[in-house]
């Protein structure tokens, strides 16, 4: 053993000395011999060899000097000096030096706060990316209907009580979830969000609460945390709750109830500190009575609901809408607005938005690229056709030749949305409808919005 301590200390990175309580040297290492550059000190004082030392009055005090500066050679070293005690007395005094150049702790120093500032950076990019993105200031309008709305949803955030947000599509009850989140207590944490709808049923059940290693052809080795998992210490948005599966509704429902979660193959729970808010479209009332919907799920989610307003029936907060979302489309598009004609105020409060503000947003963007200069007139808001089959609004007049690929977009997207419309405004309803499957309705719905 003192044959390997003696090549340990020997070998040491860094500059060490051992001397004996009157600063005679016992030990000195190589790194300190070159540094100094000495060869055969080995019973020579301290004072002869290294200078403005201090070894020796610490052998005589037996009180450590940490991290002390020393200059040698014209240099600023970082040092220690440590008395070794045996039954209460100095027998030696271990010497070693962090920093042969203070320089070199600057460096450090400055690595270190660049490394801080670098967390601190991934931290928030983190929580940007899994944390609420929008906030209450950002859902605008001075409605009666919507500032009460904002009121009692502030007041909500505050609590942990689950919520169910209902309104037609487009309204924003996404927007709403995320401001919940952002202004409630959990707001460090994850936000998730899960459209139940968009994901194929016999997907979403691991989706949901994740599977273990073997539980099923092609399950990722060591298996994989839910949605639940990954939004534990935060919350989690149930999209489109209304179209879970029945079987599903069933293992949801002894989540709330029993706050864990079994992975798909396992034979244990896993807890889990979760805010859950769930938003549909539809009807659920109804959605129960046709037996779609369990109502026991139903009241274990609705403790507190908030029902969207759609847009015609907050026509008032036009002004305010226009504004922030042509300022948004401003920076995406690169097209400025300077004055908006008053003609378009009339066409866009004579319809109807089954869309509501997603497809005001999309009218607008659609206008952007239709204008010649900075001046929003009627003639660039094309609206569909009503139902009666006469224009809701002044279509774009044009002459020109379109390209094809144009022309069957914007005719998938009307019927998209009259089917939408029809089914009122049940996504499952209107995919059946256009006879076309529940995720690729769900894609295409998400590609025009």
């Amino acid at each position: 053993m003192s044959k390997l301590l003696e090549v340990v200390f020997e070998n040491a990175h860094e500059p060490m000395i051992v001397t004996d309580k009157d600063g005679k040297i016992l030990l000195l290492n190589r790194s300190y011999r070159e540094f100094l550059n000495v060869q055969d000190v080995i019973g020579q004082p301290v004072t002869d060899v290294i200078e403005n030392t201090r070894m020796h009055i610490v052998g005589q005090a037996g009180v450590a000097e940490i991290a002390d500066i020393q200059q040698i050679k014209g240099q600023n070293m970082i040092a220690h000096r440590i008395p070794i005690m045996d039954e209460g007395k100095v027998i030696a005094v271990l010497g070693t030096v962090l920093f042969q150049d203070v320089q070199e702790l600057t460096a450090l120093a400055a690595m270190v706060a660049q490394l801080k500032d670098e967390l601190t950076y991934y931290k928030k990019e983190l929580r940007r990316r899994m944390g609420a993105t929008y906030h209450f200031d950002q859902i605008v309008g001075y409605s009666q209907k919507l500032q009460e709305l904002k009121k009692f949803s502030q007041k909500v955030a505050k609590s942990d009580s689950t919520v169910l947000i209902t309104g037609e599509s487009g309204t924003g009850k996404e927007l709403f979830a995320h401001a919940i989140h952002a202004e409630s207590k959990r707001k460090m944490g994850p936000f998730i969000r899960v459209n139940c709808a968009a994901i194929p049923d016999s997907l979403l059940e691991s989706e949901l609460f994740g599977y273990e290693e073997g539980a099923f052809t092609g399950a990722v080795r060591r298996g994989k945390k839910g949605k639940f998992e990954l939004a534990n210490h935060g919350t989690i948005l149930l999209d489109e709750i209304g179209d879970m599966p029945l079987p599903l509704q069933a293992k949801l429902l002894r989540v709330l109830q029993e706050k864990e979660v079994e992975r798909v193959g396992a034979v244990r729970t896993t807890p889990i500190d979760v805010r859950v808010i769930a938003s549909t479209n539809s009807d659920m009332l109804q959605s129960i009575k046709e037996g779609k919907f369990r109502a026991d799920l139903y009241y274990r989610l609705n403790v507190v609901s908030l029902s969207i307003p759609p847009l015609r029936e907050r026509l008032e907060d036009l002004p305010e809408l226009v504004s922030n979302l042509l300022k948004q489309l401003g920076e995406s598009t690169g097209v400025a607005v300077r004055a908006i004609d008053e003609e378009v105020w009339h066409v866009l409060r004579g319809y109807s938005w089954p869309g509501n503000v997603r497809e005001l947003k999309n009218v607008l963007e659609r206008a952007l690229h239709l204008m010649e200069d900075d001046i929003l007139k009627k003639e660039h808001i094309w609206l569909p056709v009503s139902d009666e089959g006469t224009p809701s609004s002044l279509s774009v007049s044009t002459h020109a030749v379109r390209p094809l690929k144009q022309i069957l977009e914007e005719a998938e997207q009307e019927a998209l949305r009259q089917a939408m419309q029809q089914a009122g405004g049940n996504k499952l309803n209107a995919a059946k409808l256009l006879q076309i499957s529940k995720s690729s309705f769900y894609e295409k719905w998400e590609k025009y919005q």
